[in-house]
């Protein structure tokens, strides 16, 4: 039971982030393809005239990004007791 709650905890924040900064990306490549210029703050396309700063997904989503790597490192000792536990 603890080894399957370690490896729950270990693989599905990471996936989960994984696909959300996908997702960020994706919307901003949309943007630029349609030849306009994606406002990181925001979240929104706007015209090519305007020129936004890049702003790193950590940056615009800490809580998600520090919590999930809390919870991913929760699932890694979750999974060395559930392994230590099994062999005694």
């Amino acid at each position: 039971m603890l080894l399957r709650l370690g490896l729950i905890l270990l693989v599905v924040p990471a996936l989960l982030l994984m696909g959300g900064y996908l997702y960020d990306l994706s919307l901003a490549d949309a943007c630029l393809d349609q030849g306009g210029s994606w406002d990181y703050t925001a979240a929104q396309c706007d015209s090519a005239d305007a020129n936004h700063p890049f702003v790193p997904f950590m940056v615009r989503h800490p809580l998600w990004v520090n919590g999930g790597m809390l919870l991913s490192v929760l699932g890694l000792f979750l999974c060395i007791a559930g392994l230590y536990r099994r062999r005694m």
